[in-house]
């Protein structure tokens, strides 16, 4: 249901200042959004419509990832930071599609999306939500929900799609994907996607997109191919590497000539 603001608080949330996840909901067609986050994300499809199209192949970017990770790489397990509203392609159901005995522990720093998780995604021995901070990844990784809900002596597969472009450079996120990388075992997975400067059509457009997000509360942090590389340092990439990332393993006969491209999308296998 679409939520009307007046501005300042309601219901205790900020309903004045353009949240990204409800951003990026809208893009999805989702209704349960401020006038802030609808005004915000039509700032940003003005600028470049091809954001909306992109936004559903995000979702389906997850969908194949989780799918090859499961069925040929053999993850049962799943650490989502950044998990966003709940949307199409739920991690867990796609997984367990596949097998059954799949597990995923869902992390946001978001309070709003947390309470959303917990309401249509928890499910005991399946899926857990947490709220916690992933520019603290070392705490993050300590806390005993995710740690017993995850076998960290075991490979997991890590996702971070279209979140780290929401870390800011002063926050290092490629020394928190190191923290991260540290963790967990070889033979574990990082799988994620992040926006890019390098597919807009000019300076203009991007200055127009990075100042809607100026007004949110996480602006948003484009990078170019090679500092997207970086967060893949002691990984091995997957065929085809780090691509648009609808063309990420693409289904048969699906036409990538055309796609939404505005980001980076990549899986790499921990040596």
């Amino acid at each position: 249901m679409e939520r009307e603001a007046t501005g300042g608080r309601a219901d205790g949330l900020d309903s004045s200042t353009p949240n990204v996840a409800r951003m990026y909901h809208h893009y999805l067609g989702g209704r349960e959004t401020f006038q802030a986050d609808r005004d915000a994300a039509e700032q940003v499809l003005a600028a470049l419509p091809a954001v909306r199209a992109a936004a559903v192949a995000t979702r389906e970017f997850i969908a194949r990832v989780v799918r090859y990770l499961v069925d040929e790489a053999g993850i049962d397990q799943f650490l989502d930071l950044g998990m966003g509203l709940p949307a199409k392609h739920v991690v867990h159901e796609v997984a367990r599609r596949v097998n059954p005995a799949a597990r995923v522990a869902y992390v946001d720093y978001d309070p709003v999306v947390v309470s959303h998780g917990n309401a249509m995604l928890a499910k005991p021995g399946v899926a857990i939500v947490v709220k916690a901070d992933m520019r603290r990844p070392a705490e993050l990784l300590a806390m005993p929900e995710i740690r017993a809900h995850l076998d960290f002596r075991r490979p997991i597969a890590v996702l971070l799609v279209s979140v780290l472009h929401f870390i800011a450079d002063a926050d290092d996120p490629h020394a928190i994907v190191a923290t991260i990388r540290d963790g967990l075992v070889p033979g574990s997975y990082l799988a994620l996607s992040h926006a890019s400067a390098d597919f807009a059509p000019d300076g203009g457009v991007v200055r127009r997109i990075l100042a809607a997000y100026e007004k949110s509360n996480a602006p948003l942090w484009s990078r170019d191919k090679n500092a997207v590389l970086r967060f893949f340092d002691g990984f091995d990439l997957v065929e085809p590497g780090l691509v648009p990332y609808p063309q990420w393993r693409p289904a048969p006969g699906t036409d990538v000539t055309a796609s939404a491209d505005v980001g980076w999308g990549g899986v790499g296998r921990l040596r």
